[in-house]
């Protein structure tokens, strides 16, 4: 059948519901079909490439060659509606609701506190819900298989995994049988007492049992379907595309012959992206899902031909199958592909990313073709000229995603070989994270030996991420060839390597002297690993003869080798041990371990009605987890509403010459488009007396930089009117993007900041030591799950409009939208029914994308919706700033640090933004928990033409302590001492006061700091950790102990009120409405409480609905971990007031229930309804006079981190974290330890991990979830234990507690200070001692190259200026 014929109907099954669409579009994806045809909205959008794992659903097919139903975990942004004819596709909103029954992963999600903010948990349901579908009772590697490819930025993933695991096996498969001494399903004690000890954060005993009986079935009519007699030729026509399903090869063959230049798409893992994110258009796509030959796997006495077509899931559960099935000499290359294969993508992307389709996409950085090259594999491809097979060799891959394959040629599937006797094979790979992210540098490597001998007879050495294409190093070969697998032999290979494979400075990715610094660890690896092998292979004998030939061309000694220990110093006397174990490489521990979560029990004189002080869930967590909860983009669509997609600046500092938007208005949908004419009233947004236009007009200061708006019928045509909309720039000189060349131009924000404490001049003068030093940290995006999304519906009349807005202040966007619109504020009424994640990026820019969206709804009278792309949102809404820190420190050789100055230079971008809020923070906090007697320190903040910088989790305190820690840690190796001592003669001790002159008591502090010791075992650690790296030369650990000290609330005095409105209705409900958002950190759960408590009633008679401007007015942003302090005393003075105008009630009626006082007073005209109001403490800093009183209390903590760290490739793991906060008395334990660990691997993340790249010209590269990595489950510490300080009080906050949200963000600069441990111990192996530098992130390129190894010191350095580099250095 012919593209021209008329389209077909699609026929899925959604949920158990036939769906049948006669117009499917090609360019439709699931996900948007689910969201706004079907409403089902639970399958969120997080990024659109398949990345995050937001939009997981389970599709299920029949297969029926061997009639069974396979089911499997799939990204819906990333799934074309046209695949999935034929299949059934089940939600979150299929598997359990509320209104009918909630699905067991659904309830232990919720209820072990793995939903914060909640967006991304109907992903993580889903991704779970299909591994039971697939495996009942699996162990704790497949549910870290599973969850691999779903992100959580709130919760620090601990406690998902915690009720995933309430699944595992019990016995063989969990905690236990991987080392640990108590199972995490056993609980601690069953007995009274144990439980009075130790209160828990959940009860798994309560939890619904697993009955797979009660699933969906599978529709019986799609089995019919699939076992027809004649497929019919599927075709779908959409507005620019067309979609052909042939059904056989020779079909399949005639259309691409006909149509050479029509992509192939299986699971548009590849052709997706690039359509979505490059802009790509592609008239046919045709998908040959349905032929049958593509499939086919069949075994042959050399090897096993598998289908192009099969899925890399299928690819590896075949290997998988065929290793024990034969002779182990047979499965080397099994086994490789098998390595790789556990690694490459997510489960979600393996299980609809074709075999064929990886190979063929030729990307640079294949995890797989280097190792299909070097294992000999092959092709079969056929086209009108018949079949062939084609080698996969260095011939193959010709350019950047190109091959020798001509366009019309088909791959039918690869020819994988067994291995011959004597032949090892190996794969290695190293990428940014661990799971779910593309490799930096891939690897195949296969040498062979004939039986007995230890001569090279045949070596391949392949190596993806090293140029355009997949690479062989055939010069290295050719110099392994014929010579002894020995020191000697490879120390020269090494060389030839290295100039084998070069990259430029410039070379797209970067990173260029850690990649060749990895393509000669990767062979060193690959060295130590084919030892171990030919020892195996020749026996004991033999080996000990090779070996004794070895060590004296090596030692000229006849020491007795079974005396030798390991020497493995460099590229030396590698092969002089008798163990093999020692020999070896071993990888970094994966196993997790039990992990404690300690908190206090509620007195035992408390009501047990009253919920505060015990851990109860989330709220919405079970609406959350079934997908019911309701977001902003949730909300349903009205009749005539337009969507808004923002057109950006290509430029970072130029003259706009023209602004042409005629192309955009005739592209098909498009209504308007929204330029800064438009805007009836304010064009700008002031603070601290600079302004920040809406939408530029005349000049651009970064790219990025929003210049108009299109406003179409759909988000389809909106984005297409965006790329017609045509642009002219006149570049204007000086466009600075580093701190560097602010400095050298004095391009700043006004004010800056200075503040010292004694003389720091003079004191200089009079110590024993003088240093100086710095760091370096990058920003940090916020990477929010939901991007910023808003509706602004004109109510009709009268200049009214409802903001629907996902903000953390939603006053603020009232107060803008109204200047915007020249409105008075009492027509715009802004509601925040949830936030899925904020961290500091929904306040500022969000108030300027509504006010735009605003614009166009009032222009166009019809709701208007604004949902940001990932990549746009990245773009535009600026992140955490980086920072540039130097000091200057002297000290006395006992330790005690005399004198410090600071220098702090924030990169702000291009407006002013809360930048120079920030600098007073940091400056604030620069004493963290030290008492340095003379202290001084500046802070600026660098304009640049970068996007702006924002507010961000921490507001600057993370980047204040890590300088201040980098310099304690280098007072430490000047003087040769362990860092915790330096930390510990310098601490606040008695009555203290602060360099800003606020007096307090740091006793609970150095109760943190010990208790954190002594819980942590943490000196018999530190010997462990000594003894490992003495045994270790390749590996080695590192552990940091932590302190913080952090001030809670604003120190601009007027942010610290609230107000809330508590209406108690007839029947005895409550509804409460406070001016804090909700955005995962559970504040409508506390408010429940307070309200539960004041009232005296059960928090199930409290609802809280949300967050809106026209019942709380004049709010304060949810922000500076005050939220609860300041809301939950509004609460907790409008209940009060309602309880105490209902005592002559329950005077008249003192046994009378609540619901007869309700009654009652109604009757009486008592008012039912108050205001609640918190003038909060009277905060203040005096900079001309450098003292005050900005905080009203500090929250204390302290963490030990353990890591151990791979020196030649900078891979980590974090095997170990203890946390001591001291919050005073939690309101809630569950929320408050989901905050604390999901700060802390936050952080982990800004510390070791998330790095944002710009090009020389000021664009972002990083724009997504695959090129910026946050923490996966692969992340978190192996093991993970939480204690809350116990019998702690705070006079200053509601019930005793203490603010929490941001304060253990920097807690996980306690793994970056463990791998600057790691790598300090690696460089004394080579004799360099004392302070070296390493700044921040401490990613594995950062890591390795501290280590100094002998492989990162072959690697020519390249010379400043000589080129340009890739990324800027920001």
């Amino acid at each position: 059948m012919s593209p021209g014929t008329e389209g077909s109907a699609l026929c899925v099954f959604i949920n158990g519901e036939k769906v049948t669409e006669s117009h499917a579009d090609p360019e439709t994806m699931l996900l948007s079909f689910l969201r706004e045809k079907l409403r089902l909205t639970g399958t969120k959008y997080g990024c659109g490439g398949g990345g995050c794992g937001a939009c997981t659903v389970m599709v299920s097919r029949y297969q029926p060659a061997t009639k069974t139903i396979t089911h499997y975990a799939a990204n819906a942004c990333l799934l074309p509606l046209c695949q999935l004819h034929g299949a059934a596709v089940t939600t979150v909103e299929g598997i359990g609701s509320t209104k009918t029954r909630i699905h067991p992963v659904q309830e232990r999600i919720a209820k072990a506190h793995g939903s914060q903010c909640g967006f991304c948990t109907p992903g993580m349901v889903m991704s779970m819900y299909t591994l039971l579908r697939n495996k009942p009772l699996p162990t704790m590697e497949d549910i870290n298989q599973a969850l691999a490819g779903n992100l959580c930025r709130c919760t620090g993933y601990r406690p998902i995994v915690d009720g995933c695991k309430t699944f595992c096996q019990t016995e063989t498969n969990c905690c236990r049988a991987n080392g640990g001494g108590n199972c995490c399903l056993d609980g601690e004690d069953d007995t009274e007492e144990a439980k009075d000890k130790k209160p828990q954060l959940f009860d798994k005993k309560e939890f619904l049992p697993l009955d797979p009986t009660q699933e969906l079935i599978f529709p019986p009519e799609l089995i019919l379907m699939a076992e027809g007699k004649s497929l019919q030729t599927l075709t779908f026509k959409g507005e620019r595309m067309t979609w052909v399903s042939p059904t056989t090869l020779e079909e399949l063959v005639q259309l691409k012959a006909s149509n050479p230049k029509a992509p192939l798409v299986m699971g548009n893992t590849n052709i997706g992206p690039d359509i979505k994110f490059k802009g790509v258009l592609h008239p046919l796509i045709i998908s040959p899902t349905r032929v049958k030959e593509l499939f086919e796997i069949t075994q042959t006495p050399h090897g096993v031909w598998v289908g192009a077509g099969c899925s890399l899931s299928e690819v590896q559960s075949l290997l998988e199958e065929l290793v024990p099935q034969s002779p182990e000499e047979k499965t080397e290359l099994f086994k490789a592909l098998i390595h790789q294969l556990r690694n490459l993508g997510s489960q979600q992307i393996r299980n609809v990313a074709s075999l064929g389709g990886n190979i063929m996409s030729a990307y640079p950085n294949s995890d797989l073709n280097p190792v299909l090259a070097a294992g000999s594999c092959k092709l079969s491809v056929i086209s009108n000229g018949g079949r062939r097979e084609v080698p996969l060799n260095q011939d193959f891959f010709v350019s950047f995603g190109k091959t020798i394959l001509k366009p019309e040629e088909i791959v039918v599937s690869a020819f994988i070989p067994f291995s011959r006797k004597g032949e090892i094979v190996r794969a290695f790979r190293h990428a940014s994270r661990k799971q779910s992210s593309f490799a930096t540098v891939t690897t195949g490597m296969r040498v062979f030996f004939l039986e007995g001998s230890k001569l090279v007879q045949d070596v391949s050495l392949y190596y993806g991420g090293m140029g355009p294409t997949t690479v062989s190093a055939t010069k290295t070969c050719a110099a392994l060839i014929g010579r002894p697998w020995d020191d000697e032999t490879l120390s020269q290979a090494y060389n030839v390597l290295l100039d084998e494979l070069t990259l430029p400075p410039s070379a797209p990715g970067g990173k260029v002297e850690f990649r060749q610094s990895l393509t000669l660890s990767f062979l060193f690896k690959f060295y130590l690993e084919v030892l171990q092998k030919l020892r195996e292979m020749v026996g004991n004998d033999t080996w000990y003869k090779w070996s004794v030939v070895t060590l004296h061309k090596v030692t000229d000694t006849d020491t007795d080798i079974r005396n030798l220990k390991v020497k493995s110093v460099g590229l030396q006397n590698v092969i002089t041990d008798e163990l093999p174990e020692k020999l070896r490489i071993q990888p970094l521990p994966t196993e997790s371990q039990p992990s404690l979560q300690e908190f206090q029990h509620v007195s035992k004189d408390q009501s047990n009605q009253d919920p505060v002080g015990r851990p109860i869930m989330h709220r919405s967590a079970i609406s959350q987890a079934t997908g019911e909860a309701v977001y902003c983009d949730d909300m349903p669509r009205t009749d005539g509403e337009l969507f808004l997609a923002l057109v950006t600046s290509s430029r970072a500092h130029a003259k706009i010459t023209e602004l042409d938007v005629s192309e955009a208005l005739q592209i098909p949908g498009v209504v308007d488009v929204i330029t800064a004419k438009d805007i009836p009233g304010k064009k700008v947004r002031t603070m601290f007396g600079y302004s920040e236009e809406l939408l530029a007009d005349v000049e651009v200061s970064c790219i990025g930089q929003m210049l108009c708006a299109v406003v179409a019928d759909t988000r389809a045509h909106a984005k297409r009117g965006v790329s017609a909309v045509r642009i002219s720039y006149e570049d204007l000189p000086g466009a600075i993007f580093t701190v560097e060349e602010a400095i050298e131009k004095s391009s700043y924000f006004e004010p800056r900041r200075m503040i010292e404490r004694g003389n720091v001049t003079e004191a200089l003068k009079s110590v024993d030591r003088v240093y100086e030093g710095g760091i370096r940290l990058g920003g940090q995006e916020h990477f929010y799950m939901e991007t910023q999304s808003m509706l602004v519906l004109p109510v009709g009349e009268e200049k009214e409009f409802n903001v629907y807005v996902s903000t953390q202040s939603p006053s603020f966007v009232q107060d803008a939208v109204a200047e915007t619109l020249n409105v008075p504020s009492n027509r715009v009424t802004c509601h925040v029914k949830r936030i899925g994640g904020a961290f500091g990026g929904k306040v500022t820019k969000t108030a300027i994308l509504a006010s735009i969206t605003a614009v166009a709804a009032w222009k166009n009278n019809c709701a208007v919706r604004c949902v940001l792309e990932r990549g746009d949102d990245m773009l535009i809404t600026g992140g955490r700033h980086p920072v540039l820190g130097k000091y200057k420190v002297g000290f006395m050789n006992d330790g005690r640090i005399v004198a410090a100055d600071f220098q702090y230079y924030a990169n702000a971008g291009n407006t002013v933004d809360e930048s120079p809020l920030v600098g007073e923070k940091i400056l604030l906090h620069m004493d963290n928990t030290y008492n340095i007697p003379n202290l001084r320190g500046h802070a600026a903040a660098c304009r640049t033409n970068l996007p702006s910088n924002t507010a961000f989790r921490g507001f600057g305190v993370p980047q204040s302590l890590m300088v201040v820690e980098n310099m304690i840690n280098d007072v430490a190796m000047v003087l040769g001492r362990p860092a915790d001592q330096i930390r510990e003669v310098n601490m606040y001790k008695g009555p203290s006061v602060t360099h800003y002159k606020f007096e307090f008591s740091p006793e609970n502090l150095l109760r943190c700091w010990e208790e954190c010791k002594l819980r942590s075992d943490y000196s018999a650690r530190c010997k462990a950790v000594n003894q490992f790296n003495q045994q270790n030369h390749w590996k080695k650990r590192g552990i940091s102990i932590i302190p913080i000290k952090y001030g809670i609330a604003f120190a601009e005095s007027f942010l610290n009120q609230a107000a809330a409105l508590v209406h108690i209705y007839k029947d005895g409900s409550v509804l409460v409405t406070h001016g804090g958002a909700e955005m995962g950190q559970g504040i409508h759960t506390k408010m429940q409480q307070v309200a539960s408590r004041e009232l005296h009633i059960p928090p199930s008679k409290v609802y809280i609905s949300e967050t809106s401007t026209n019942t709380v007015p004049n709010t304060c942003p949810s922000a500076a971990s005050f939220g609860t302090d300041a809301n939950g005393m509004a609460v907790k003075n409008a209940c009060q007031t309602l309880y105490q105008r209902l005592e002559p009630i329950r005077q008249k009626n003192p046994k009378g229930s609540w619901e007869s006082w309700v009654n009652a007073a109604f009757f009486e005209k008592i008012s039912l309804s108050a205001t609640g109001f918190y003038r909060g403490p009277d905060l203040y800093m005096d900079w001309d006079k450098m003292e005050g009183q900005p905080y009203a209390y500090f929250t204390y903590g302290a963490c030990c981190s353990e890591v151990e760290l791979d020196c030649l490739t900078g891979d980590y793991r974090t095997l170990r974290t203890d946390i001591v906060v001291d919050i005073g008395r939690s309101v809630n334990p569950s929320v408050d330890i989901g905050q604390i660990e999901g700060a802390f691997v936050q952080g982990l993340g800004f510390f070791t991990l998330e790095e944002l790249k710009f090009s020389p010209s000021g664009l972002l590269y990083t724009r997504g979830p695959s090129q910026y990595k946050v923490p996966a489950v692969c992340d978190v510490p192996l093991q993970f234990n939480v204690y809350l300080l116990p019998d702690t009080h705070n006079p200053h906050a509601i019930y005793s507690s203490k603010g929490i949200g941001e304060p253990t963000f920097f807690l996980g600069s306690s793994v970056f200070f463990a791998i600057k441990d790691a790598a300090a111990a690696a460089r004394s192996d080579s004799g360099l001692i004392g302070p070296f530098s390493l700044d921040s992130p401490a990613t594995p390129e950062r890591a390795c190259l501290a280590c100094a190894s002998s492989f990162t010191k072959k690697i020519p350095a390249s010379k400043p200026g000589s080129l340009k580099l890739w990324a800027l250095n920001i």
